[in-house]
């Protein structure tokens, strides 16, 4: 494989929560003349730049960053969105003369950047309050034995904790008449062009769970517990996404009193850790990459990796 060409290649890097890709991506930017495009589902939300382990200000300051923090926790963000201003910032990005590095761990986001998506028409808001307000009173269970009967292909993939996938399957199907697997098995569109170079960073699972473990105590600290209360005097929606962010159920309920905070940082460490290991098991399932790196981030591997790949591909 060639070098990157920045008017029409992009640099794909995907990796579990706290795998430090993070770093790996500066480490990129600084060496290929790139831009860091966000390909997070939850660090795309300004309120929680802490909990959600979005680039520190040095960071950013250090190196070009896109798509971090620009969306107001009252909104419901989609892939759709994302995929639209993605384009954006891989067209200014190029025009720049630099090299997009789209960086995260959000499958839905990494697959729309390359393979585009499915059309789906748009859901009015009362078709949306309608399926949230079904969800609410029939509770999670009965929600996904109704979807097994109208869109089992999705039912199939989906538990009765995972709300917003079931109230997004529901509101499909009760406006269009059509199941969502319907939709989604049709052409997709819009993924990027160019030449992708994708790369797995994927350390030992052992690792990934002690990084999580003492990232989070350090994030209390650092003002993850503020972010959560500042967050709860909005009043927003339960069901909204940033109120979904891995750590605010566990810190509202330490800050509501009905845990103290070691129990509020077990939860909230217990869950990052089992959703990190999903991750993994995505990426190696389903994120074909140019290369897979096992290697702990140092300050070297930016260069190994790629080595490989040029030599390999």
């Amino acid at each position: 494989m060639t070098q990157p060409n920045p008017a029409s290649d992009y640099i794909l890097l995907a990796g579990p929560t706290a795998s430090g890709k993070s770093a790996l991506a500066l480490d990129f930017a600084d060496q290929l003349n790139g831009v860091i495009i966000n390909a997070d589902s939850m660090q795309v939300y300004a309120d929680l730049r802490v909990l959600t382990a979005r680039p520190s200000e040095d960071d950013e300051a250090c190196q070009p960053h896109k798509l971090y923090g620009t969306v107001d926790g009252a909104e419901r963000y989609s892939v759709g969105r994302w995929l639209v201003d993605l384009h954006v910032a891989v067209d200014e990005t190029r025009a720049q003369g630099k090299l997009p590095i789209i960086v995260g761990g959000t499958g839905f986001y990494l697959n729309a950047a390359e393979q585009g998506i499915s059309t789906i028409p748009d859901i009015p808001e009362e078709a949306r309050e309608e399926a949230i307000s079904y969800h609410q009173k029939q509770g999670g269970q009965a929600t996904l034995e109704t979807l097994q009967k109208v869109d089992p292909i999705i039912a199939d993939r989906l538990e009765a904790g995972d709300s917003q996938r079931l109230v997004r399957a529901l509101e499909v199907v009760m406006h269009t008449g059509k199941p969502l697997s319907y939709w989604q098995s049709r052409p997709r569109e819009g993924g990027l062009t160019g030449r992708a170079f994708k790369i797995a960073h994927i350390p030992e699972r052992e690792v990934v769970y002690k990084r999580i473990n003492k990232r989070f105590s350090a994030m209390i600290e650092i003002g993850g517990l503020a972010e959560v209360e500042q967050l709860l005097q909005r009043r927003l929606a339960p069901d909204l996404p940033v109120m979904k962010a891995l750590g605010v159920t566990a810190l509202a309920a330490f800050l509501n009193g009905t845990c103290d905070k070691q129990e509020a940082i077990y939860v909230a460490s217990r869950d990052t850790r089992h959703y990190a290991k999903r991750q993994m098991t995505w990426l190696r399932n389903n994120f074909i990459s140019n290369y897979e790196n096992n290697e702990t981030y140092s300050n070297q591997l930016c260069h190994k990796i790629f080595a490989k790949i040029l030599q390999t591909t």
